[in-house]
């Protein structure tokens, strides 16, 4: 159980570091979705997030894989998380074969994935709904209360990183802030991509050393992910200590 209260403590305070005057909201959300994976009873987790046309995006997962399913959701609009979104309420699936009935296309897909269990949760801040957090499993089996708790807890803090209470008390525009987390998901998937070529590493492997880069030189995540993208750093020095781990 002490173990448990540190990694919980330590999944918060990973979560406030990102809260800054000058944080980096792709790193929030990585963070987010890193920390219910290693908190959870779960497999992978995935982000999406709505962008300022009403239609959801996905903005971070901890696997590709995971990434791919939640693609398959919103290019259907069909599957939990759309219906969390919708709904802006828990959609809590314990067995998603049981569910073909409700959702036959995303059963199948999640079947083939290897996916037997998903949990989306709202990203909320009081009756404003702005995504869904989803939570994959490859066994059937409920979440106890205490970690879809927590998962929601770990979610309204990201939330709250992305509104900013103060922003609605100042009147700022909602929109320009989430088409900013928007634009800074499609610079990093294109980095992915050059380190994977480069390297010849697999997508996940690909963002761990992204991500790692950017930790160990103090940099913003999409920053990172913007010099690779247009040049300006080379692969190399991003794969350097990390090219011959993670080979795929």
């Amino acid at each position: 159980m002490a173990d448990r209260e540190r990694q919980v403590t330590r999944a918060f305070v990973a979560l406030a570091d990102t809260l800054v005057d000058d944080y980096d909201v792709a790193d929030l959300l990585h963070t987010l979705v890193k920390q219910c994976v290693e908190l959870l009873d779960i497999e992978a987790a995935g982000l999406t997030l709505v962008d300022e046309r009403g239609g959801l995006q996905v903005l971070a997962s901890s696997t590709e894989q995971a990434r791919l399913i939640e693609l398959f959701q919103l290019d259907t609009e069909e599957g939990p998380c759309v219906d969390c979104f919708t709904s802006s309420t828990p959609v809590l699936v314990a067995d998603i074969a049981a569910e073909a009935g409700r959702w036959p296309r995303f059963a199948a897909e999640a079947a083939s994935d290897g996916f037997a269990s998903v949990h989306a949760l709202p990203l909320r801040l009081r009756r404003q709904t702005i995504g869904a957090l989803n939570l994959f499993g490859h066994t059937a089996g409920e979440l106890s209360a205490d970690d879809v708790a927590l998962a929601q807890g770990l979610a309204d803090t990201a939330t709250i990183g992305i509104l900013h209470e103060r922003a609605f008390r100042k009147g700022e525009i909602l929109s320009e802030q989430l088409q900013t987390a928007l634009n800074s998901r499609v610079i990093i998937e294109q980095a992915k991509g050059v380190l994977a070529v480069s390297g010849q590493l697999s997508m996940d492997a690909a963002f761990t050393a992204l991500r790692g880069y950017a930790r160990r030189t103090n940099r913003r995540l999409s920053d990172v992910a913007r010099a690779l993208a247009e040049r300006e750093l080379v692969p190399a020095v991003v794969l350097a200590p990390a090219a011959a781990i993670h080979r795929s």
